[in-house]
């Protein structure tokens, strides 16, 4: 079979995204990108092709980035050994330097280079300027790692006012300038929740959540909050996907319509979801949840 698309093929797959198109024109989607799905090139590509093309669309999109591989490796060049507890950093003055260097550097000015050279407008921020993410220690063993204790939205809602896509890398600040290595994921939740996004995608290197985590057939699609405290109090959540699905709760309390853990080594993923039937990955909503139902 003809590996190409006719034009009337290319035709119809325009039409039938459509109605997606009317649905997500003018609404904010933050994409939280790091980590794995980082470090393909080819994939790399692909993803700001699809953040364009969103954009050209007319999605307001907000892309958060992490860079945990090549924040180790600039540490390992630099003989810094890289230690973790419990998943996460030790962070000391010199670290959180690096980590400073490498994020709101090297990774987010190369992520907005991509964009503007796809076709897109970016413009790179990280989470100190503006003061946008404000945090405190998180554990005095993690040294420099933040707990964020607040979000001012401002500077991403002026930046998307003007047409721009915002690029954030995940770092924050207190009221004494010192700077903080901020989660990822924690940080994506807490920027969606507080533009009220529609969409938080957050790219893994997983296909979204297993009912057996060896098994990419047994993927549940969607899933309520309530479900999913269920399902982690059965075990089928557990380890290292308790704190991204903790974080998909907590941007859906926080307002944001439905969050996707999917997984960014697939090519187009994020069309897949936005534009089509089909979708991609776990989809995570609020349900019928409230306040008293928790109780």
């Amino acid at each position: 079979m003809d590996k190409f698309f006719s034009n009337a093929e290319r035709a119809e797959v325009l039409t039938q995204a459509l109605p997606y198109i009317r649905q997500y024109n003018g609404k904010i989607v933050v994409i939280k990108y790091g980590g794995n799905a980082m470090i393909n090139e080819q994939l790399k590509q692909q993803v700001m092709e699809d953040i364009v093309l969103l954009w050209l669309i007319g999605v307001k999109v907000v892309l958060v980035h992490g860079g945990g591989p090549e924040i180790s490796e600039i540490m390992r060049l630099l003989g810094k050994r890289a230690e973790f507890v419990d998943g996460l950093r030790v962070t000391d003055k010199e670290t959180v330097d690096i980590v400073q260097m490498v994020l709101a550097g090297k990774i987010n000015k190369t992520l907005v280079n991509l964009l503007e050279m796809k076709g897109g407008h970016a413009m790179g921020i990280s989470g100190m300027d503006g003061r946008l993410i404000e945090a405190r220690v998180k554990d005095a063993r993690l040294g420099y790692v933040g707990e964020i204790t607040q979000i001012n939205i401002q500077p991403v809602t002026d930046l998307l006012e003007k047409g721009y896509i915002p690029v954030i890398s995940t770092l924050g600040c207190d009221e004494q300038g010192n700077a903080y290595n901020i989660n990822g994921d924690t940080a994506a939740a807490c920027v969606a929740g507080a533009l009220n996004a529609e969409r938080l995608i957050m790219l893994s290197d997983i296909p979204g959540i297993l009912r057996d985590k060896d098994d990419p057939s047994t993927l549940i699609p969607e899933m309520t909050i309530l479900e999913a405290a269920q399902l982690r109090r059965d075990g089928v959540i557990s380890g290292g996907m308790i704190p991204k699905v903790e974080c998909c709760v907590d941007a859906i309390l926080k307002g944001v319509k439905k969050v996707i853990i999917m997984d960014g080594r697939v090519p187009h993923s994020i069309l897949m979801e936005i534009l089509t039937d089909e979708g991609a990955g776990t989809m995570v909503e609020g349900g019928h949840y409230n306040e008293h139902s928790a109780d």
